[in-house]
């Protein structure tokens, strides 16, 4: 896959999703500060607007390659492209409409059914992570406050376990003991919750059932760029741009802490 993209064109795409998954943070946050809506309205609005807004500039850019979005009609037509584009344009809507700020804007570039590259925008903290997947090529950057930590770094011991923040299942508390009495970190967003473990705010992640591509994508991308383990819960590799998204899963963690992770997976019943 790596050798089907040229370094010009990893620069022009790469600049197009800094660029506008910037962009689209921002008019997030500007719809939220009109005061206009609230609630699920004001999730509603936001979702369609800054979806509108992402579909326009790709379709407009790049109109031979396909798209996957969470608030547009699903096409079998880009399952015929080798380059699709997977798009959450909030992912965290209840965070979002909430007020708070563990919310983010997924725009990820998959070619070959792999990750390729992506951001993950955090606009309320006012961070942007981005990365180039590519095998052999792989790049990574932070926009906003803070330092990246790669997936070679050594992290807190016990671990900190990165879960939802509204309805954590109850195999987390004996995956918890499994793994030394870790600490967990309840907070929103899947793009959020991954961006904790590349700031420095926690060490592993796990979720289990619900996920689509949208919501893994682009912070699957940005922890491949680092050097971060992401899996399945039994350790397996997702695909993307595949005729279901839906793949639940999702495992990040440190290369070291894979095995064990996925060891604990399978003690605490995440897998029953």
């Amino acid at each position: 896959m790596s050798d089907q993209i040229t370094d010009a064109e990893i620069e022009r795409d790469l600049d197009f999703i800094r660029t506008f998954t910037h962009a689209a943070g921002e008019r997030a946050l500007a719809i939220r500060q009109l005061e206009r809506w609230e609630g699920k309205t004001l999730a509603d609005v936001g979702d369609q607007g800054i979806d509108g807004y992402l579909q326009g500039l790709i379709q407009g850019r790049y109109p031979d390659d396909g798209i996957l979005s969470e608030e547009t009609m699903d096409s079998p037509a880009r399952l015929e492209k080798r380059r699709c584009w997977i798009v959450d344009p909030l992912d965290g809507t209840r965070e979002y409409s909430q007020l708070r700020d563990d919310w983010a804007v997924h725009l990820a570039l998959t070619i070959d059914n792999q990750c390729a590259l992506a951001a993950v925008g955090l606009p309320s903290k006012g961070l942007l992570l981005w990365g180039v997947a590519l095998e052999g090529r792989k790049q990574s950057g932070l926009e906003g406050d803070g330092h990246l930590q790669t997936g070679d770094t050594t992290g807190s011991v016990p671990p900190r376990i990165a879960v939802s923040r509204s309805h954590t299942p109850p195999w987390v508390e004996e995956f918890r003991e499994q793994l030394d009495g870790a600490t967990l970190v309840p907070a929103g967003s899947a793009g959020n919750k991954a961006a904790l473990l590349m700031i420095g705010e926690a060490d592993i992640y796990v979720h289990k059932i619900g996920l689509k591509e949208w919501d893994t994508c682009a912070p699957e991308t940005v922890a491949r760029s680092l050097g971060w383990s992401v899996c399945r819960l039994r350790g397996e590799e997702m695909l993307y741009n595949q005729p279901n998204p839906r793949n639940d899963e999702l495992v990040i963690c440190r290369p070291s802490w894979k095995e064990r992770v996925v060891e604990a997976l399978a003690k605490c019943g995440a897998l029953d």
